[in-house]
């Protein structure tokens, strides 16, 4: 091997998770090794709970030392609710809230913008997705845009500009209905798309539905009329609603009626729902490796957009993973398989990106 090389996280955290899987399958362990590095006793922890928290000492010597500050504070969180201790702020994650609400959003809008930019995988996944979206309505005069998650609008604006110049049919009306908790944001948005559409000579509507809970979407309030064509756009949404099955279900099926031409859903693949610690904790680390790397390759060490973007999604997410439990732990991220199968049962077909799609994946890939 090229010793110039840099091991990546995640090469780093397969070596590290064999020794951990060596160690934590052993028919004996020898738990006074582990007090001398992790004071058990200082905490009254039982066995069992030091074997938890041992990998605290593996990623302290071993993990790059971004990752290892958020899983130090998350594991310190999960050691303070199991003994009652206050050494963290438990309060910081009270009730999961992994997923932002769009109030934040705001507060975060400079970083999320930036990191569109600099981060080719983000840019990757909304164009292929949205020129699949293009493909399907090729032919309608009306289309009725639908964003589970319009956040600030880039996918949006994708959209728009590659409606302009398509061939054939013209667009007579391009309609966007917004789903979200935070009205005077999303009417900023719309503001913002209108103009965008303006420019590009789109006949637009906006339209801002607001809800408190993904529960309380209903049919009516996206007035479809006749001759529209429908498509959604679902980006990281699904996933935030897998511990609350009768949300998602309800979610998929309000959508599933409003008989759209095609749904484009984006999201993180990985194994996080086990009720297991140590298995969800494993898998987590290898998801997390990857997201440290990806950032590490495309962002600068000390550009502030990339520590705003991992001081609040990362952050939430990792502590979410190892301190939740129960209901309160939101980030429960499945297999692509596992989505197949639960899509599956409400009638929905899977299709494949066309060659356009896999095109812009490719063009921007190597820019």
């Amino acid at each position: 091997m090229d010793e110039t090389k840099r091991l990546s996280t995640v090469d780093i955290i397969e070596i590290q998770r064999a020794h951990v899987n060596r160690f934590t399958f052993q028919d004996t362990v020898d738990i006074s090794m582990l007090n001398s590095f992790f004071c058990g006793d200082c905490f009254d922890l039982s066995d069992k709970e030091i074997k938890d928290v041992e990998l605290v000492v593996l990623l302290l010597a071993s993990a790059e030392k971004r990752m290892v500050h958020y899983y130090t504070k998350a594991l310190q969180e999960k050691i303070d609710r199991e003994t009652g201790a206050n050494t963290s702020n438990i309060r910081e994650i009270k009730n999961g809230g992994l997923l932002l609400s769009d109030e934040n959003t705001v507060c975060m809008k400079p970083a999320l913008i930036k990191c569109y930019e600099m981060l080719p995988f983000v840019q990757v996944s909304v164009l292929a997705g949205i020129q699949a979206i293009v493909e399907h309505v090729a032919s309608a005069r009306k289309v009725h845009y639908i964003d589970l998650a319009i956040r600030t609008g880039e996918q949006c604006t994708a959209s728009m500009q590659a409606l302009a110049i398509r061939n054939g049919v013209p667009l007579e009306l391009l309609k966007v209905t917004a789903i979200g908790t935070a009205e005077e944001e999303k009417i900023e948005t719309g503001k913002r798309l209108a103009c965008f559409a303006e420019s590009l000579n789109i006949p637009s509507s906006f339209k801002a539905a607001i809800v408190t809970h993904m529960k309380d979407i209903n049919e009516d309030m996206f007035e479809i009329e006749d001759g529209e064509v429908v498509a959604i756009y679902s980006p990281l949404v699904l996933s935030h609603l897998v511990r609350q099955p009768d949300c998602l279900e309800a979610l998929i099926r309000v959508l599933r009626n409003l008989n759209p031409c095609v749904m484009v859903v984006t999201e993180c693949e990985a194994k996080l729902c086990s009720p297991v610690f140590m298995e969800r904790f494993l898998e987590a680390l290898s998801s997390s490796g990857s997201h440290f790397d990806y950032f590490e390759d495309s962002m600068d060490r000390d550009d502030q957009n990339r520590f705003a973007f991992e001081e609040t999604y990362f952050a939430r997410g990792i502590k979410n993973i190892v301190a939740e439990e129960d209901e309160n732990r939101t980030h429960r991220i499945m297999k692509i398989d596992d989505w197949r199968n639960y899509l599956t049962k409400f009638g929905l077909v899977e299709t494949t990106l066309g060659s356009s799609s896999l095109y812009q994946a490719e063009l921007v890939a190597k820019q």
